[in-house]
Parts: structure tokens; C-alpha cells; sequence
């Protein structure tokens, strides 16, 4: 007999396996061993039959919504018009068709009244236009929902109208902050910090203290600091920008921020989760101007060993702003003089050897933490990340590049991943009951065992009995020659398939402290504390962490509603995500249509009867290819062994040639063109004929993007 649920509204978006759920939505589920499997006709036939003989975890089980509980989703699309095909219908003379771009939203009736005037009769007119469109019901015998229109965005393919479509069908806040947020922040500006501060807090102003952020960071959070001590050791600071101060708790201003938690990073510009003002001004770290700060004092030797730590309320004043190149400069060149003019002003309290002396430190310290951390079973997945360049008057992009995690970015990791296990093991400790952590599951079972079951098959010795021993495995199955490379980068992105999200929790909701823990870094404890001016997560830290020293009293704050606002940001931080995945991909389809074709060496990632998926190495990005699009005679799919192949037979160009062969398989290298097709935003991927004269060198431009915000 099914079960019968009353369930929350998971939201389809922005979980991609999810859809819009109803009452009276049928669900299906398999056993725990079986969950994520895919359910084929065949399977849904052989499930009709008696299930009694068949063991427990081969059931494919059922059950049926029967309440919405909470509703998540926003209930926006984007999409496009089109009248109803049968013309001589009721529905044809009151309702034009909806067709949502995301092939997840059911199509949408619409009111022809809520449609421009003449669109019966001009539908052509509109055929390329943008509209916002939001389900107002969905009756449950029909296929079909029913909306109201809400907007017409602009032309398809367009930036403006599709990001603006994006942050809609995600639920982001965009609109302006009201007169009365921005109330709650000072009016009397230039605002200095009052005098009674000082008194409250441990004053670093004379310190070498700077930031390291990219070079078009204007939202800067975290400072750090590391100065010699008289026994070899080194006192080294974390800095992070004291947001909770000007965010009283329960103002209009704590409000919004709660409910945007986080700012949303598009390509081209950001949505901050607080006012300007705050972000790039007040709260931000900005050189030679005194700051209120949150800080993490430890005294480490120069292996990295924490000898003593201290929390406290500071001020600071950074000396300078260095972009990660002006810090991987300085790593590159430990004994090099850096002429001034390529370096940011340092204030004149300090000289820029001395800012390079400490980046220096910092930088020996860090390569000493990350090296234990691996050791101790951290797990690290780098993955192709895409950057663009940009047209200053057109804003369109001109170029891409794969960005390139350097020795400067280990550093700064280095020590905000210190200072949030620190400010966890703290706030847990105070807090048993109320603390706001950081965990991240083990991968999904399912998921991992078919990628062992896959590396068995393709002879990869990869050990996955724990994130440390995984991390082993990618160090140490593959070479450093260009194929290993890719072979490595392929295998990279398939392993971070069963990595769930990691997520906020309040430590007393949770029984089993084993839930406690975090996968990727390998620790019990974790939270997020190092960025405050665009996470809320770790405002409420801030303020967890202040109740920890006496600065505050805490909030008598229950548990379950602690654990609501943690599941909040886990909301928004996934959709987060997904517009900004959703937003680097709009760049990278308009950049192959204004710039393309493109071509670049591929990667066979998978391959089935009639198509293979790559991971295009120059991009990042991944496609199918099609047998049928191709100018094949013929096409042949077997297994050799366990392993799938296609061997194509491809058309000879001219009568003289005989036709050319070609065996894909999986970790085959493959050249691939890059085409925009006629729909806007589309774009195929077409196999290169064999025999092109020399394969080009994605190496020039790899570099690795990765997983930090899904694993830290």
C-alpha cells in the first residue's frame, strides 16, 4: 500500500532533480540503496507486476502529496507566448499558451487580457519576447497550470532581460532597499567610528594588517596579519569586517538581510545582500581608514601549530589593498624588490617590504596548514571555472578565460578555513544547544557506488572509503602530461556528482554529533564566520560569537527557529548558486554567438547508443553530441567488455577518399567546434572530423575554479 505524506514543498528550483509539486502529485522512491536511480519504462513495467518475490530494496515504492506545507517556490518562469494551436476552441478566445524556458514548469494558461493588445493578431511580433509569467493554480486534472502575466522583459538572448529573468524565477530580492532600511543605517556622513569603541576593543591600528582580494573586489571582508615574535614563532591575524555592529538585531535592516542572506554574484555586476553604503563603505575594509573588526589572534610556529588563540572585538587599519596578483607577485618573487608602480599605495605608517615579508610568512604557514590538512583526509575537487572579460561601453563579453587558483588564493583559504573551525570549536563550546554550524554530508551512496562500479571498469585504482583517501587517489592515479591532465579533470567532475551541499544547522536540533561533521574538510566542527558583509550565516555567528565573550547577551533563541533561519540560507544559498552557474552560462552562449565558432580539445565524459557527452577543456563546460548531427554513413555502439563504444563512420569528403573511421570511448580526446544555433542562447558542440592536423593546447589556459562553496 503507498504511504501517504504530507510534505514540505521541496523547490524545484533551484534543485534540479525536483519538480513543482501539487496535492495529489504522484511520487515515486526507491529503497535507500536505490535512491537517485533512474526508472526506466521497462522498470515501470516490471514494478506492476506481483512485488511480493522481490527483495526490499529493488521495491520502487509510491506515495501521493497530499498538502503543501510551505511553499518555497516562486512561483515565476520565464518563457515565452503562443496561442493556443486548436483555433475554433473555447480556451483559444480566453487564454494564449505560456511555455515556460525551463522544461520543468508545466506550460501556463494565460488570460488573453493580461497579453499586449495585439498579440492575436501580431503573435509573430512577439515570438523572441521575454515574459515573466506566475502560477496562480494548478488544477489537479489538468497538464496545464493557470497564471497571471507579469512582465514583459525585453528581447530573448538579451543580458539585461535574461538576467533580470533569472534573479525573478530564483526568488532574488533586486529592487531597491526601502527608506526604511536605509534609515537604520548612520545618517551623519562621513561617519568615524564613536570614541567609546576604543575602549571596547583591542586596538591593531598600528599593525601591518592588509587584504587580499580580487583586483574588482569592492566588498572587502577579511584582513589579515602576521608579524614575528621573539622566539621564531609568528603571531598571525584574521580580520573579518564587524557587519553586526551596524545591524541591530530585530531592525528593519536585520529583516531584509535575513531574508536576501546572501549577495548574488552575476557576471556582470552583484546583488548585494546589504546597502551599498555597508558593503563597499562602512563595513568594507578599505585601505587607510579605521575599521570595526571581528578578529582571530593565534600564535603559530612556523609549521603551522597553533601554540595559543584569541577572540576579541578590534579596530584596524589596513595598510593596504593587494589584489591576489600583487600577493602572487610577491610569492613568486620572495627576494625581488617590487617597484612601487606596480604595487597598491601602502599607507606611510608601514613600507611594502614589510608587506611583502608578511606575505611571505603567511604564505609558508599556509602551504605548512594545507599540507596537514591533506594529510589529516581533506578532500579538494577543482573544477574548470570560467572568467570573462567584458566591453566597458557594450558590456557584452569579448573573451574568456579559465580562471587560475594560484598559491595567493591557498593562502587566504588557508586562514579563513583556520579562523571558522576556531570560531565553531568556540561558539559549540559556549553554545552546545544554540550554535549556527556548518556541515557537509558524505556523498550520496547510490551516486558513489555506480562511480566506483564506473572506475572499476575503466581499470582507475581510486580508493573512496573517505574524502582523504579520494583526495589520495586523484594526487596520485594520474601523471602530469597533458592526457593524465584531462583524464584527471574528467574524473574530477564525475566524482563531485554524489557530493551533496554542505549546510547550516543549529547543533541542538541535531542528536548524533557524527551529523556534526564536515566531509570535504574532514573536522567535527565547522561554521562559516569570515564573511559577513555577503553571508547572514555568519552575522548570526558574529553575534553567537560575541555572546560567547561577554559583548552581548544572547537572544533566547529556541533551537527549531534557529535551525528555520539556517534552512533559510540554505535556500538561498543554493539558489544563489544556481543563478550564478545560470549567469556565467548566458555569457558564455552570447560570447560562442558574438565570437564563435569556438574550438577546443574535448574529453569524452560518457557515451551511449546514439550520442556521447564532453567536457570541452578550453571552457569548462560540458555537451552531448549527436551521431545524427553528424555527416556520418553509419554508426555502430557496443561494449568492449564492460566499457561502452561508438565507432563512427564518417563521409568521405571527396569522391577519391575512402570513408574515415573513429572509436569514441570514455577518456578519448576528441576536437570539438563550438556553434551558435538560430534559438537564442543555444549552442551545439560538433565533433571535428579525424585527421585535423594537431590538437590545440587547452593547457595554456587551465587553470582550476572549485567546489569551496559547496565544500567549505
Amino acid at each position: 500500500m503507498p504511504r501517504i505524506w504530507a510534505v514540505s514543498e521541496k523547490p524545484s528550483l533551484p534543485c534540479l532533480d525536483c519538480q513543482l509539486l501539487r496535492p495529489n502529485s504522484d511520487i515515486r522512491y526507491l529503497g535507500k540503496e536505490d535512491a537517485g536511480a533512474p526508472v526506466t519504462k521497462d522498470e515501470n513495467t516490471f514494478m506492476s507486476q506481483d512485488t511480493r518475490a522481490l527483495p526490499e530494496k529493488s521495491l520502487q515504492r509510491s506515495a501521493k502529496v497530499v498538502y503543501i506545507l510551505e511553499k518555497k517556490h516562486s512561483r515565476a518562469a520565464t518563457g515565452f507566448l503562443k496561442l493556443l494551436a486548436d483555433k475554433n476552441s473555447e480556451l483559444f478566445r480566453k487564454y494564449a499558451l505560456f511555455s515556460p524556458s525551463d522544461h520543468r514548469v508545466p506550460r501556463i494558461y494565460v488570460p488573453l487580457k493580461d497579453c499586449p493588445q495585439d498579440f492575436v493578431t501580431r503573435p509573430k511580433d512577439y515570438a523572441n519576447t521575454l515574459f515573466i509569467c506566475r502560477i496562480v493554480d494548478w488544477k489537479e486534472d489538468s497538464n496545464f497550470a493557470l497564471g497571471q502575466l507579469a512582465k514583459s522583459l525585453g528581447q530573448a538572448g538579451e543580458i539585461e532581460p535574461e538576467t533580470e529573468g533569472i534573479l525573478t524565477e530564483y526568488g532574488v530580492d533586486f529592487s531597491d532597499f526601502s527608506s526604511e532600511v536605509l534609515e537604520c543605517l548612520p545618517q551623519d556622513l562621513p561617519w568615524t567610528i564613536p570614541p567609546e569603541e576604543f575602549s571596547k576593543r583591542r586596538d591593531l591600528r598600528k599593525d601591518c594588517v592588509f587584504t587580499i582580494d580580487p583586483s574588482t573586489a569592492r566588498d572587502l571582508d577579511d584582513a589579515l596579519s602576521c608579524k614575528p615574535v621573539a622566539d621564531g614563532n609568528f603571531e598571525v591575524g584574521v580580520h573579518i569586517a564587524d557587519v553586526s555592529y551596524f545591524v541591530p538585531e530585530g531592525s528593519s535592516l536585520d529583516k531584509v538581510a535575513a531574508e536576501r542572506a546572501t549577495s548574488v554574484y552575476l557576471v556582470q555586476k552583484v546583488v548585494p545582500m546589504l546597502p551599498r553604503l555597508l558593503c563597499e563603505e562602512l563595513c568594507s575594509l578599505n585601505p587607510m581608514t579605521d575599521k570595526l573588526t571581528f578578529s582571530v589572534i593565534w600564535t603559530l610556529t612556523p609549521k603551522g601549530k597553533i601554540l595559543s588563540e584569541w577572540f576579541g572585538q578590534t579596530v584596524i587599519r589596513s595598510c593596504t589593498k593587494l589584489s591576489y596578483e600583487h600577493a602572487q607577485s610577491m610569492i613568486e618573487g620572495p627576494t625581488r624588490k617590487i617597484p612601487e608602480e606596480e604595487l597598491p599605495p601602502v599607507s606611510p605608517e608601514h613600507t611594502s617590504e614589510e608587506v611583502h615579508r608578511a606575505v611571505l610568512n603567511l604564505h609558508r604557514i599556509a602551504k605548512e596548514l594545507r599540507q596537514q590538512r591533506f594529510v589529516d583526509g581533506a578532500l579538494r575537487l577543482d573544477q574548470l571555472k570560467l572568467a570573462f572579460t567584458l566591453d566597458h561601453e557594450t558590456g557584452l563579453p569579448q573573451g574568456c578565460h579559465i580562471y587560475e587558483y594560484r598559491d595567493s588564493n591557498k593562502l587566504v583559504e588557508e586562514f579563513m578555513l583556520l579562523a571558522n573551525m576556531a570560531v565553531a570549536r568556540k561558539i559549540h563550546c559556549a553554545f552546545p544547544e544554540r550554535a549556527l554550524l556548518r556541515r557537509h554530508p558524505p556523498p550520496q551512496t547510490k551516486m558513489l557506488n555506480d562511480l566506483v562500479e564506473f572506475c572499476d571498469q575503466m581499470g582507475l585504482p581510486m580508493d573512496f572509503s573517505s574524502a582523504g583517501a579520494l583526495n589520495k587517489s586523484l594526487m596520485e592515479t594520474f601523471g602530469d602530461d597533458k592526457y593524465s591532465l584531462a583524464r584527471k579533470e574528467v574524473l574530477t567532475n564525475m566524482c563531485s556528482r554524489p557530493m551533496q551541499m554542505a549546510l547550516y544547522f543549529c547543533s541542538g536540533v541535531l542528536q548524533d554529533q557524527a551529523q556534526f561533521r564536515h566531509y570535504a574538510l574532514n573536522v567535527p566542527l565547522y561554521t562559516h564566520f569570515t564573511s559577513p558583509i555577503r553571508r547572514f550565516a555568519d552575522v548570526l555567528v558574529h553575534r553567537l560569537l560575541a555572546a560567547t565573550l561577554g559583548y552581548r547577551e544572547l537572544q533566547d533563541v529556541e533551537p527549531e527557529a534557529l535551525q528555520k533561519q539556517a534552512d533559510h540560507c540554505n535556500d538561498r544559498r543554493m539558489a544563489s548558486k544556481r543563478v550564478q552557474e545560470l549567469s556565467t552560462s548566458l555569457f558564455f552562449a552570447i560570447l560562442v554567438k558574438e565570437s564563435g565558432p569556438l574550438e577546443s580539445e574535448a574529453m569524452v565524459m560518457g557515451v551511449l547508443s546514439q550520442a556521447f557527452d564532453v567536457l570541452v577543456l578550453r571552457y569548462g563546460v560540458q555537451k552531448r553530441i549527436y551521431c545524427n548531427a553528424l555527416p556520418l554513413q553509419s554508426y555502430r555502439f557496443q561494449k568492449v567488455g564492460k566499457k561502452p563504444e561508438l565507432t563512427l563512420v564518417w563521409e568521405p569528403e571527396d569522391a577519391e577518399q575512402g570513408p574515415a573511421q573513429q572509436v569514441v570511448s570514455i577518456f578519448s580526446l576528441v576536437e570539438v567546434v563550438l556553434r551558435a544555433e538560430a534559438t537564442a542562447l543555444k549552442y551545439s558542440a560538433i565533433l571535428k572530423r579525424p585527421g585535423t592536423e594537431g590538437l590545440l593546447d587547452w593547457q595554456d589556459e587551465q587553470g582550476g575554479g572549485d567546489l569551496a562553496e559547496e565544500q567549505d
